[in-house]
């Protein structure tokens, strides 16, 4: 499945807010990614059409199970990157904006070497401790 770098930010903000507040609606994303609401209008109709988000009729928006796959995906790769950048110095702001960056680039292949790399520094004392 091939989706745009903006559309996998536009699902994970989704997911964000979700686990955030519970309920979301375009406004939320509109905030989130500090985008115009008709540009978030736009990009949930093509979500809707394509079968990534339903949207009820008073606005709040579900992830489907295509949605919900892209942002777990994209989220969780922004989550350990984030922590790696923190353990090595890097402040949790500029952490934070740099693993959206390298989230969407780094391949399948890359990215499960990461999560091996680091499953066995963890178990190790003192070294790359588990988020909570």
């Amino acid at each position: 499945m091939n989706i745009y770098e903006s559309a996998e930010d536009y699902l994970e903000a989704i997911l964000i807010l979700r686990e955030r507040q519970g309920a979301v609606r375009s406004i939320d994303v509109a905030h989130q990614l500090e985008l115009t609401k008709p540009s978030v209008s736009v990009a949930m109709k093509r979500f809707r059409e394509n079968g990534y988000i339903e949207m009820d009729t008073d606005g709040f928006i579900t992830l489907l199970p295509p949605g919900e796959e892209i942002a777990q995906r994209i989220y969780s790769r922004h989550k350990l990157l984030t922590e790696i950048l923190i353990q090595i110095g890097v402040n949790e702001e500029t952490a934070s904006a740099d693993a959206c960056k390298i989230e969407h680039d780094l391949s399948e292949e890359t990215f499960a070497r990461i999560q091996e790399c680091v499953s066995r520094y963890r178990k190790e004392p003192g070294s790359l401790q588990q988020s909570t």
